[in-house]
């Protein structure tokens, strides 16, 4: 294959139509022109997410194909260098997943052309200028393309010419396959040949590998899985299109698109291609990408290696290190159960209770059935502990009240009623005085189902003040609330009806609905924000209540925060705005008037300091380090990777400690020590990139909506941690 791209500086034009990029010195220090009713300004983001502005001057927009709701149209920026821009047009977003689509468009493109944009085999990709996803409508830039489309030279390529885009289709797939990609749109109207080499078209039909697969493309191009949407994306899902290419550059037509070519024999050059199994139905039977290389004799441009050694491989060794130090500090310890508070005794009723004709009670109680041997009584009921005031409360029906709209407490009395299902469901909304309120506490109540399912877990978002704690756990619930967690085998309904439909109605709602939420006030008493009650399979409802409180209370060690000392897991929410050593975050910093802090994060520490700890001076609570605002820095290579990415649909320990290994290299190169704290001091710790918004708010507004990103990770983890996920047992791949 000859070279396919011979070397040159990407910033110097190669023809009249090839723009100098925006990044190079000259045109950054080259003067805007003069006003001109023609010219307006743009700013936007170079690849290295530089911002620069032009004076530029647009010509006239065209939709392209396979593109709804995208514009597009040629720029001219500065003094003459040329650009294509594809845009969001204001029309098209109404639809959430337009927007998607460019942002994952961008990612693609910045990915590559960060990877491969100074390589000489570099020009086989569309060369992105730059982008702004959060102008009014969000746009990308591109050099414009040489060459023609393949559909023009169908018939009119000698065979050398026909091996050099074989060759150098088949290496585009192997570097897309080296960055995770699967381009899904390899066409002869959106590949190009000038006569020396091919040019992909953008990638705005790009997957993540392993990804589900997106129904996407038509035959013969697109494989038959991809078109029918089954499995997952895969790099051979490209190489189908390249044998469909190939036998269309050589027949001079195209295939049906349904296996290998009927009349494949007839081609003696594609005789190799048929018998490597490249027109084979299933992904799974065809060659990988390198596989083909070496069947085609095309040098692997990847074989020698592609730019400098990753500098995060020195900082995952040392997470595998201080892994194995906290195991030999813990000596393998048994996974954290909130300890058990003994009952005490209590005399039983002359009659049935209220909660034994709901819930059962001792044998004693129960109607004695002539059968020979009695069944052994079940334990009795233990007490739970107050989230709250961390003392022991046992059910009580003289306590069971109702909440009125004005927050008043109603004493319920349920004696007189016979029906259970009535009963029942007024439980399902009662609550249950606290009979422990301590002289300057409030008084204070629990839902009464927090009383009469399984072994409670407490929740703690831990974090300063505009971290995005209140964004984070209303993105949290509001997926939960979808469905979120279905997958996982958990069901959830609520721990009360009406404070969880409150949530929804002024966290959940006003954050899908695009609105920034207000700074959580300071209180003078904990009280969790809400509550879940957790099922997994056919096993007895746990619940869950989440603790958001105001940072200035989580950075103080005073009394509010004493039920700190009780909670059963934690979430550690780092804002990467005062963290990162990333010069790219200050403007975003100069505009929130946040800076960065060496000293980590007050509130990690004062919690850190106050709560429990177990043999080996480790803290003995689960805990999960979430990178919250994780789109501020998505186009960082190993953030990309897995913030661009869905969740799994079930549990993976080791796709969770490479995540954890990930996030920890990066906060271990990016910012200072004390940001690891919360690893460092807990014997259980797992990392996630997360963004709760998915974007910066502009006034109280977010102006593309909220898009959260995998905001379910941290409570996954901890649930598997805790015993209440399926099939992940405690600790699995954290620590053991």
């Amino acid at each position: 294959m000859t070279d396919p791209n011979q070397p040159t500086d990407p910033n110097q034009p190669t023809d009249p139509n090839q723009p100098i990029g925006p990044d190079h010195p000259d045109h950054l220090s080259e003067p805007t022109p003069p006003a001109h009713p023609y010219y307006q300004e743009l700013e936007f983001l170079t690849h290295r997410e530089v911002p620069v502005r032009f004076a530029v001057r647009y010509g006239e927009d065209h939709r392209p194909p396979g593109r709804p709701g995208v514009l597009a149209r040629r720029a001219t920026l500065g003094a003459g260098s040329h650009v294509l821009q594809y845009r969001l047009a204001s029309s098209a977003q109404g639809d959430p997943g337009a927007y998607g689509l460019l942002e994952r468009e961008v990612a693609a493109a910045v990915a590559l052309e960060r990877r491969y944009g100074g390589a000489k085999f570099g020009a086989v990709f569309a060369r992105v200028v730059g982008f702004d996803l959060t102008a009014a409508e969000p746009f990308v830039l591109y050099r414009p393309p040489t060459g023609r489309p393949l559909s023009e030279w169908a018939g009119r390529l000698g065979g050398e010419d026909q091996e050099r885009i074989t060759g150098q289709l088949a290496m585009a797939v192997r570097l897309l396959d080296e960055a995770d990609l699967v381009h899904r749109a390899i066409a002869p109207d959106t590949v190009r040949w000038d006569g020396a080499r091919v040019r992909l078209c953008e990638p705005y039909a790009a997957q993540r590998s392993g990804e589900a697969r997106e129904p996407f493309g038509g035959a013969p191009w697109a494989s038959p899985e991809q078109r029918a949407g089954q499995g997952a994306a895969d790099p051979r899902d490209d190489l189908w299109s390249v044998a469909e290419l190939a036998y269309y550059l050589l027949s001079g037509r195209p295939d049906r698109g349904e296996g290998p070519p009927a009349d494949l024999a007839a081609y003696r050059r594609l005789a190799a291609l048929g018998q490597s199994g490249l027109f084979a139905a299933r992904a799974a039977d065809r060659p990988r990408p390198p596989e083909f290389m070496r069947l085609l004799h095309v040098p692997d441009p990847l074989a020698t290696g592609v730019g400098a050694a990753d500098p995060l491989d020195r900082w995952r060794t040392e997470y595998d290190h201080q892994i194995a130090r906290k195991r030999a500090l813990s000596g393998e310890a048994a996974p954290h159960r909130a300890p058990e508070e003994p009952a005490p005794p209590s005399p039983r009723p002359p009659r049935p209770s209220l909660r034994d004709r709901i819930f059962g009670g001792g044998d004693s109680l129960r109607p004695v059935a002539p059968a020979a041997t009695p069944e052994p009584a079940p334990p009795p009921p233990r007490s739970r502990m107050c989230p709250h005031c961390l003392l022991p409360v046992e059910y009580d029906e003289r306590l069971l009240v109702t909440i009125d709209a004005k927050g008043n407490r109603i004493p319920l009395d349920l004696s007189a009623e016979r029906r259970p299902g009535h009963v029942a469901d007024a439980l399902r909304k009662a609550y249950h005085l606290c009979p422990h309120t301590v002289d300057g506490d409030e008084e204070h109540e629990l839902p009464v189902p927090y009383l009469t399912n399984g072994e409670p877990l407490s929740v703690a978002l831990v974090g300063s003040s505009s971290v995005g704690k209140t964004h984070l756990l209303a993105a949290m619930l509001g997926e939960v609330e979808l469905g979120g967690l279905e997958p996982y085998g958990l069901k959830c309904r609520p721990l009360n009806p009406e404070a969880h439909r409150t949530y929804l109605r002024e966290r959940v709602q006003s954050l899908q609905q695009g609105r920034q939420l207000g700074r959580t006030g300071q209180q003078t008493f904990a009280r969790f924000a809400d509550g879940l009650l957790v099922q997994a399979g056919g096993g007895q409802p746990r619940p869950v209540v989440f603790f958001d409180l105001a940072g200035e209370d989580l950075a103080q060690d005073g009394e509010v925060g004493r039920f700190l000392m009780g909670v059963d897991a934690f979430v550690f929410v780092l804002d990467p705005l005062r963290a990162l050593r990333l010069p790219g975050l200050d403007p975003v910093r100069e505009q929130s008037g946040l800076r960065r802090r060496d000293l980590g994060d007050e509130a990690f520490t004062t919690v850190l300091n106050r709560i429990p700890r177990q043999r080996g001076g480790l803290v003995a609570a689960p805990a999960a380090l979430a990178v919250n605002k994780s789109d501020l820095v998505r186009f960082e290579p190993v953030v990309d990777r897995w913030l661009g990415r869905a969740l799994p649909g079930r549990h993976d320990a080791a796709a969770l400690r490479e995540e954890s290994r990930d996030a920890y290299a990066f906060l271990a190169h990016h910012a200072s020590a004390a940001w690891l704290k919360p690893f460092d001091d807990c014997a259980d710790c797992t990392l996630h990139f997360v963004a709760a918004t998915g974007g910066q708010a502009r006034g109280d507004r977010f102006p593309h909506g909220a898009r959260p990103r995998r905001v379910l990770a941290p409570l996954l983890s901890l649930f598997a941690m805790c015993g209440l996920l399926p099939g992940a047992e405690p600790l699995e791949g954290i620590v053991r």
